[in-house]
């Protein structure tokens, strides 16, 4: 009986293994695992420094407010932030273009009113981009003019406590002016007008050609600092600045240079100097930009790897070359290098198609003070320009701009940065130092 049913039996199994067979080749076909997307290569993502904000990197480096029988003013960046806040509240709106353009006198005419204050700017600001700082209405926005200024002012009615808006560019002689609303128009006068009144007082100064200078007539306080010598690593910039890092070659050029460089890109690195030379030529525009994409998109690229290791501002536009330039600020005021280490204290970029064409930069980093600093006084802005009226090498006519500043030295021996307290004077487009033995030749007027 047993083997009257074992060929059924095999025939039931192996019926059953081909079917399970049959289940478990269907369940591999049809089985959907739930994996996680695979991204894209993308380059080394790295940040060196801090992001930084438009309203961080376009900043005024002087205010002047004048009332009816005073002239006050400031370049404590505290104060300008202050200000610059409660501006933040407000709205432009009726931006119109004066259809005259405005000379020289016609300009130092205009600075010279009372009831109103004045914000300077070292270099060219699109308006365009500036609205991220001080806001532009809707209806507005959408007519706003590609124009550049370096000069804003605000004047009010000391009646109507109203404010109208002004934006000069003293090199075009161009003018657009508009309303002024804040969100608070009481809280804006009391806090901008009213508190203004405690500042520095300032004279205007006469000279023969119509350049309109203010300047404190009192002495200023200002402390020299001592900074060690640290500095990033140029493989940080390596990783952020090339498509693929992993395929950078190094090579040392001489006892101060080194390369990195790929196929598409190079960086120069003078070790001794702190600087770095990056160029990708492929990336080179030669069609003109427009200012404000230009100096946004800049702007963009150095946030895209934290590029701001110390105080770095705005200070220069040129839209034909698409270059770009920031100086270096310590507590408010411009940091100048000497004429042999030209561009020490300055971040410069040439923005080609859609990524950055040329770069050049320090790459050291103010982070850590030494402890003996020194407290120090200035003169007063009147005893700077009667020394520079009674200088024989200059005509100071010329003379467009003066205010306080720094001046790096860098000493290699002991690997420190000093940065000695100055006074500078516009001439002819450079900031120059100002120095006591500059002197000799016809007295002035200030009023």
């Amino acid at each position: 009986m047993g083997l009257k049913y074992i060929e059924p039996i095999k025939s039931i199994i192996l019926l059953l293994l081909v079917l399970m067979s049959i289940t478990f080749t269907f369940s591999i076909w049809t089985y959907s695992p739930q994996l996680a997307p695979i991204d894209q290569s993308k380059t080394v993502d790295i940040s060196i420094g801090q992001q930084k904000d438009v309203k961080d990197v376009v900043k005024p480096y002087k205010f002047l407010i004048k009332y009816e029988e005073e002239l006050k003013g400031t370049t404590d960046q505290i104060a300008i932030d202050k200000i610059l806040r409660d501006m933040g509240t407000w709205k432009v709106s009726q931006l119109l273009q004066d259809p005259t353009e405005m000379n020289k006198v016609q300009m130092k005419e205009f600075f010279e009113q009372p009831n109103q204050f004045t914000l300077y700017f070292n270099g060219q600001v699109p308006l365009p981009a500036y609205d991220e700082i001080l806001p532009i209405d809707e209806t507005t926005k959408k007519n706003l003019p590609e124009f550049s200024f370096d000069r804003l002012i605000v004047r009010w009615d000391p009646k109507a406590i109203a404010f109208e808006v002004h934006f000069i560019n003293r090199a075009t002689g161009i003018h657009f002016y508009g309303k002024a609303n804040p969100a608070d128009t009481t809280k804006s006068y009391q806090s901008i007008i009213m508190e203004s009144e405690e500042l520095t007082h300032y004279v205007e100064v006469k000279n023969q050609e119509p350049t309109y200078l203010a300047v404190p007539d009192e002495p200023v306080p200002m402390v020299q600092k001592t900074y060690y010598q640290e500095e990033i690593s140029p493989g940080r910039f390596r990783d952020a600045l090339f498509n693929d890092p992993n395929a950078v070659k190094r090579s040392q050029v001489d006892h101060n240079h080194e390369e990195f460089g790929d196929d598409h890109a190079l960086m120069v690195v003078n070790t001794e100097t702190k600087m770095l030379d990056f160029v990708h030529p492929a990336a080179e525009a030669r069609e003109p930009a427009k200012p404000s994409d230009l100096l946004l998109d800049v702007i963009d690229s150095i946030n895209e790897h934290g590029g701001w290791t110390d105080s770095f501002r705005y200070s220069y536009i040129n839209s034909l070359s698409r270059y770009v330039k920031f100086q270096l600020f310590i507590n408010g005021y411009p940091v100048h290098s000497e004429s042999d280490a030209s561009g020490l204290t300055e971040i410069v970029q040439f923005y080609g198609d859609d990524r950055v064409f040329r770069y050049i930069r320090p790459y050291y980093t103010l982070e850590s003070s030494l402890s003996f600093n020194e407290n120090m006084d200035l003169p007063s802005g009147t005893n700077v320009v009667q020394s520079l009226m009674e200088s024989e090498d200059l005509d100071f006519s010329l003379v467009e701009e003066l205010t306080v500043g720094y001046m790096m030295k860098h000493d290699l021996e002991q690997r420190i940065f000093v940065l000695e307290p100055a006074w500078f004077y516009l001439f002819k487009g450079t900031w120059k130092r100002y120095t006591p033995e500059q002197t000799g030749g016809e007295p002035f007027g200030l009023e």
